[in-house]
Order: structure tokens, then C-alpha cells, then sequence
């Protein structure tokens, strides 16, 4: 009887390895679907932008041309008088 278990283990074992070679192919096959959806989104490093093109120059506040205007009877009636 234990010779009949024994022989029969290895052939359960040789029935085993197939359906986990089977599994482990389906692993493999997913790691490289999932390697091949990365390589598609960060395969390639992204154009270069220029510099100019990063850097808009405009004065920091718009000119108002009655901040500037220097009116000396208004300054009198403000300060003096």
C-alpha cells in the first residue's frame, strides 16, 4: 500500500507542474501587458521647450498716467493750505 502511495505522489506531482507552468505563463503574460501600457505612456521623454517660451516680460503694474502727474495746486490744497 505505500508503495502504491508512493508511486502515485510523483505522478500527481508531473499532473501539478503543468497547470502552475500554466498560471505562471498567465503572469507573465500580464507583467508584459503591464510593461507594454508603460512603455507606451513613459516610453519617450517629452519635447524640449524653449526657454523664451517659458518667460512672458510685462511691466508689473500698467502705467496710470495720473499717478504720475505731478499737479502743484492740488499738492498745495492737499498738504498747505
Amino acid at each position: 500500500m505505500q508503495e502504491e502511495q508512493q508511486a502515485e505522489q510523483p505522478q500527481q506531482q508531473q499532473a501539478e507542474q503543468p497547470q502552475e507552468q500554466r498560471a505562471g505563463q498567465g503572469q507573465e503574460q500580464q507583467a508584459d501587458a503591464a510593461e507594454a501600457g508603460r512603455r507606451a505612456r513613459f516610453g519617450a521623454l517629452p519635447e524640449r521647450v524653449d526657454p523664451r517660451d517659458l518667460v512672458e516680460e510685462r511691466p508689473a503694474t500698467p502705467r496710470d498716467p495720473a499717478r504720475d502727474a505731478y499737479d502743484p495746486d492740488q499738492v498745495a490744497i492737499r498738504y498747505g493750505l
